[in-house]
């Protein structure tokens, strides 16, 4: 089964850190993640830019607004993603709970979601309504 793991960091705290410390992070969570990786649990995963770079788009009154920053004004943000395989939520709780990557900010753990039904009643939808 997939999980969504996002990694969250407080980018303040991140850039006060040591860069000693820093590198030593950096470098135990791609050991890591080569680790998950070789036992096939690494489906993909990208780390983020700053914060500071997100624009977040809004439905709002009919339109879209558009508006620099991110979505949420918290003090972690979201800094990366990894898409996990794993057998359940507490085999992936096991796998996440010693990545190094923890140790800079929360994991949040979710299941995805298989839209392949939904996909399929999507396109019999659209295929009878264009057909018409």
């Amino acid at each position: 089964m997939k999980y969504i793991c996002l990694g969250y960091a407080d980018e303040q705290q991140w850039k006060r850190c040591p860069n000693a410390k820093r590198n030593a992070l950096i470098d135990a969570c791609f050991a890591y993640d080569d680790v998950l990786r070789t036992n096939g649990h690494v489906v993909g995963g990208e780390v983020l830019q700053s914060a500071r770079h997100a624009t977040t788009l809004r439905w709002t009154h009919g339109t879209v607004s558009i508006a620099d920053g991110p979505s949420a004004e918290t003090k972690e943000q979201l800094g990366g993603i990894l898409v996990l395989e794993a057998r359940d939520l507490n085999h992936a709780i096991q796998l996440m709970s010693k990545h190094p990557g923890v140790q800079a900010g929360p994991f949040e753990i979710r299941p995805a979601e298989d839209l392949t039904a939904m996909i399929r009643d999507s396109e019999r939808r659209r295929s009878t309504t264009t057909d018409a």
